[in-house]
């Protein structure tokens, strides 16, 4: 596989994360997998909002789906992207940490 296709799959991934629900779900899951019905409570918003949001997470490779009963469990298909999503906190604080002290200064 060529550069160039690596870099789509990563954008394609990127763009699966862009959305604040999506971040707020990845962060649940950092610890336990957890049943749809248990998401929802905490996120709030609509049963079908939550499930197209979890579709293209799984869809995407971020999560894992497995159906117990009749609850489907979801869980990060890898540590790698609380890490990932992490990190990327870390940058958005840093830039607001510098716009704060040239704010400051003004």
């Amino acid at each position: 596989m060529d550069k160039k296709k690596i870099f789509e799959l990563h954008a394609d991934v990127c763009k699966a994360l862009g959305h604040p629900l999506r971040i707020e779900v990845i962060d649940l899951l950092q610890e336990k997998e957890l049943c749809f019905t248990d998401i929802l409570e905490v996120t709030g918003g609509t049963k079908s909002n939550l499930s197209q949001h979890l579709s293209v997470m799984t869809k995407k490779g971020i999560l894992k789906m497995r159906r117990e009963g009749q609850c489907n469990y979801y869980s990060l298909s890898s540590l790698k992207v609380a890490q990932a999503c992490r990190l990327m906190r870390e940058v958005l604080i840093d830039n607001l940490t510098k716009h704060k002290e040239l704010l400051e200064k003004m």
